[in-house]
């Protein structure tokens, strides 16, 4: 295992960490580096074309990364967030290009409510790309142990935070004329299409 700080100190180095998040754990590099996003993608068997989300430690945070989001969106963001979804959002200024995969136009991002480690990181860094630490199609690690040894050898970072809920954050998308979601995890369906009313 490594310490918060050298987790730190690898995700500044552009290098690739396994960390706690409020779901499961993920895998987590700068989102700012197009080799480290690879890296990234290529780690979990993913293709470029499939998106990874912008993890930020505060709504502040994701609202200086993603400036153009109209106040319909950020209200709703504010209502959601910080908790467990991923919200497709508008991205008219195509930012974070190498992450949205076929949709350069939207950009998936979650603000955890997350302690411990996996905040701690979360909170120095103030954001990262990430994805949840398993090959893809894989099933979602709830502790460590659920990590493929693959994926751990290969990090630059290990931080341990116990046994996390399991279950993947959901997946509302706010870029039509109505809110969709795309994948039901840690908040059902009806919970979440309700909260972005």
């Amino acid at each position: 295992m490594t310490t918060v700080e050298e987790a730190i100190a690898a995700i500044r180095a552009g290098e690739i960490v396994v960390i706690p998040t409020d779901t499961v754990y993920g895998l987590g590099c700068t989102p700012h580096r197009e080799e480290s996003v690879r890296a990234l993608s290529a780690l979990k068997g993913r293709l470029p074309d499939q998106p990874i989300a912008i993890v930020a430690s505060s709504l502040d945070i994701l609202f200086e990364c993603v400036p153009e989001l109209s106040q319909g969106v950020r209200t709703i963001a504010r209502r959601l967030l910080p908790g467990p979804y991923t919200l497709v959002l508008p991205n008219p200024a195509r930012r974070f290009s190498l992450l949205n995969g076929n949709r350069a136009d939207a950009i998936g991002v979650r603000v955890p409510d997350v302690a411990g480690p996996g905040g701690a990181v979360l909170r120095a860094v103030g954001v990262l790309a990430a994805t949840s630490a398993n090959l893809h199609g894989g099933p979602d690690p709830r502790c460590l142990a659920d990590v493929p040894y693959d994926i751990r050898s290969a990090v630059a970072a290990v931080v341990d935070g116990g046994e996390l809920p399991g279950t993947p954050s959901t997946v509302l998308d706010l870029t039509g004329p109505e809110p969709r979601v795309l994948r039901e995890g840690a908040v059902p369906a009806a919970e979440a299409l309700s909260g972005a009313e």
